[in-house]
């Protein structure tokens, strides 16, 4: 186990709430009627400590590491196995639009949502269509033009080598752009590689195709965007990155001058008048990235860091509290209905909350810092040790692990 992992699963192991039922209680969980939201997140919360395994290896020099974490203690379900009207272990789109208050079945016709990952899914379009179908959401297919899948050279027909983890990853952001924002379109932009160059010439083109947003659910060492920024330099486009799974610490592009670095909560049901309460996941990034220019949003809050500071805004990432993803792609025998977490839950979301709110100029991640209004702040939870409190420990206001706080509604996009 190499030590990016083993501090994965040492984050993971220290999230606060509860995990979900041991297998036999989720393989009753997975056969049970359909579920309000209430009784999801009993599911979702049930026994112990989740066991999770990294769906990407640990970024080489000058490449990524995709960034989402797969639950190992629930077992998958292909879609052919599940119990007509059952439900799906994990967060599913009516959850993710009841706790962030969201106009998501309304909004975002005509808009457009990008993902960019590595190596090819060869299931993705037949595996988004059982997810959508699942939850009763309209069907987005490449034959109606909805669901486009390219290579970073804009090719069709001419796509990369299939990769079992990535496709993992792949599964996960398309579901979630389908879960906050089902009237959307989707492109999926597959890079050659997870090289730090192949990855963001997959940006571009995703940019060049005409995404309102943009998502990477990936990371690697913190890098200057004297290097890299190119590629993330968008003006009118949102761009989203995940903050990462490992703990305190900053990953790139989410320290890009340029991107919306999105942290990782821990979302729960409550009594409160909101239905949902949110503590800061202990896996997610944080802290003060060492290259980058401090964009004009951050220089309106106090993050005590000179340079960009991780991360401006967070959604859902414990695995603890996971989303319902579907992937037919084997991988480590693993395979239909599962239950994901990682940060890689909460870029494709927030993109996805862009979307919603409609593109404009406005579309960078200096809007949230002047409409903080129309966030939800996370005040409690943690992530690692740090020599000044907010970069690690969720407050009053902006903090490294959540950020600015999560969507209410899509004022703040």
């Amino acid at each position: 186990m190499n030590r990016k992992i083993s501090r994965l699963l040492v984050a993971v192991t220290a999230a606060a709430g509860l995990a979900l039922a041991t297998t036999a209680a989720t393989a009753s969980a997975l056969a049970a009627p359909r579920s309000t939201s209430a009784n999801v997140s009993s599911t979702v919360a049930a026994a112990s400590t989740p066991q999770v395994r990294a769906g990407c290896q640990a970024a080489a020099p000058g490449s990524m590491s995709c960034l989402d974490l797969i639950r190992t203690d629930v077992h998958g379900v292909l879609a052919d196995a599940m119990r007509p009207g059952a439900t799906p272990s994990g967060y599913g789109p009516s959850q993710i639009e009841s706790a962030y208050k969201l106009p998501s079945s309304t909004a975002g016709s005509g808009q457009t949502v990008a993902i960019v990952d590595a190596y090819n899914d060869p299931n993705a379009a037949s595996d988004l269509a059982v997810y959508r179908s699942q939850y009763g959401l309209p069907a987005c297919t490449v034959a109606s033009g909805c669901f486009k899948k390219v290579s970073q050279t804009g090719s069709t027909t001419s796509l990369p080598a299939k990769n079992a983890g990535w496709a993992t990853e792949e599964s996960l952001d398309i579901d979630m752009v389908s879960a906050t924002c089902p009237l959307c379109h989707i492109i999926l932009v597959e890079a050659t590689t997870a090289s730090n160059k192949n990855l963001g010439l997959a940006v571009d083109e995703a940019a060049k195709l005409g995404a309102n947003a943009i998502s990477n659910s990936y990371g690697g060492s913190d890098v200057s965007d004297a290097t890299w920024g190119k590629y993330y330099n968008h003006p009118g486009i949102a761009v989203t990155a995940s903050a990462g799974d490992s703990g305190y610490g900053v990953s790139y592009p989410a320290s890009s001058t340029y991107v919306t670095g999105v942290g990782g909560t821990s979302l729960n049901t409550s009594s409160n008048s909101r239905g949902w309460s949110e503590t800061a996941w202990s896996g997610t990034g944080s802290g003060c990235g060492k290259y980058n220019t401090k964009t004009t949003g951050q220089g309106t809050v106090t993050t005590s860091c000179t340079h960009k500071a991780v991360s401006d805004v967070s959604a859902v990432a414990d695995p603890n509290t996971g989303v319902a993803v579907y992937d037919s792609t084997a991988y480590s025998g693993s395979v239909g209905w599962q239950v994901y977490g990682g940060t890689s839950v909460a870029s494709p979301i927030i993109a996805s909350v862009y979307a919603l709110a409609g593109s404009s100029a406005n579309d960078n991640n200096n809007y949230p810092y002047s409409h903080t209004g129309s966030l939800f702040d996370v005040t409690s939870g943690s992530n690692g040790t740090c020599t000044t409190a907010k970069w690690c420990k969720a407050g009053v206001g902006w903090d490294g692990p959540t950020g600015l706080g999560t969507p209410d509604g899509d004022g703040a996009f």
